[in-house]
């Protein structure tokens, strides 16, 4: 469908179709020869949206730039955001976007996996449905991973040693690693968290990624940023588990200890890299900063030279030199190409 002309750097576009209510209604209301213009206004702004980490902070950063149209998209955002995090939708939205990052996830590294949402299904367990998402290794029914979606602030850790029987029943961490698992009858469960949405218990227990031995693992994901890393470590080391775990006798004190070795080491790498990125702003701002000095320095010292040559500056020559206008459009140029390092 998408084509790239490399010599004209241009994008094709071939037999194009869109089913969507909202996109429909919106270019319906528009009359035909507007249609075309605003068609490639949207394809632009949503390739920008795409180049930022948050959507909100793209439409904060590019309001003005691109007009007064962005300002009712902005609201947009902020409501379904809103809505997100206060309506039992919320739940809905994690399933889809964790089934489809997985199946993505398979698809790019060419394994055999396949993540099925299980929707209202029951399971083994009487009108039980916890388990959200059903991972078969290799498309093998006998080998699942079981994953529970769980972006409610509500939910704790709920340790053993924490549980109290005698008070009212609510869900954990702990309890839904174990009911997914009997629920959806595989061999390891998995629980995911949002970022913005978890209580302070779990991120207490790991900032990351967690394991508890025999009952399962825990990814704290970043769905408004649409980074799903842990995501990706924690179903890896689980299918690691399952993979090996009917043709060797696992000691769980011995596989607790690899695990969260495991689990330290990514979290010693992924800090260094956030170190490392951090050195990249650094150095780029000192190249900034450097670029600055150099054209300041060649400009003062064109003028000077004429000074010492004529014995005078004239008054648009003395403006020019108090506004440096001509400084400013250089240096754009020059900060463009080092952020692009």
């Amino acid at each position: 469908m998408l084509n790239l002309n490399q010599q004209l750097k241009r994008v094709e576009i071939k037999e194009f179709e869109i089913e969507n209510q909202i996109v429909f209604n919106y270019f319906d209301n528009l009359p035909v020869a507007e249609r075309d213009e605003k068609l490639l206004r949207a394809i632009y702004i949503g390739v920008l949206a795409l180049m930022e980490d948050r959507i909100s902070a793209f439409l904060s950063k590019t309001s003005n730039e691109l007009g007064t149209e962005l300002e009712s998209l902005k609201m947009i955002f902020e409501m379904k955001k809103e809505l997100f995090y206060k309506s039992a939708i919320k739940g809905n939205l994690a399933e889809d976007e964790v089934a489809e990052f997985l199946n993505e996830y398979f698809q790019s590294k060419r394994m055999k996996d396949k993540a099925l949402l299980t929707g209202n299904a029951t399971g083994d367990l009487p009108r039980n449905k916890t388990g959200d998402i059903i991972c078969e290794i290799n498309g093998t029914q006998d080998l699942k991973i079981a994953i529970e979606c769980k972006f409610d602030k509500s939910v704790k850790l709920g340790t053993i040693d924490t549980k109290d029987l005698f008070i009212r029943r609510t869900d954990t961490a702990w309890s839904q690693l174990i009911e997914a698992n009997a629920n959806r009858n595989s061999k390891v469960s998995l629980i995911v968290f949002d970022i913005s949405l978890v209580d302070n218990s779990i991120l207490k227990f790991c900032e990351n990624v967690g394991y508890i031995p025999e009952i399962g693992f825990i990814a704290i994901v970043d769905s408004q940023k649409g980074d799903y890393s842990n995501l990706v470590i924690a179903y890896m080391l689980a299918r690691d588990i399952v993979l090996n775990a009917k043709t060797m006798d696992i000691d769980k004190d011995v596989l607790g200890v690899l695990v969260s070795r495991i689990i330290k080491d990514i979290e010693e790498i992924k800090a260094i890299k956030v170190l490392v990125e951090k050195n990249i702003d650094n150095n780029r701002e000192i190249l900034k900063q450097i670029e600055k000095s150099i054209l300041l320095m060649d400009f003062n010292q064109r003028y000077l030279r004429q000074f010492l040559e004529t014995g005078t500056l004239t008054k648009k020559d003395l403006l020019s030199f108090y506004m440096g206008e001509e400084i400013k459009d250089q240096y754009k140029l020059i900060e463009k190409d080092i952020n692009e390092l």
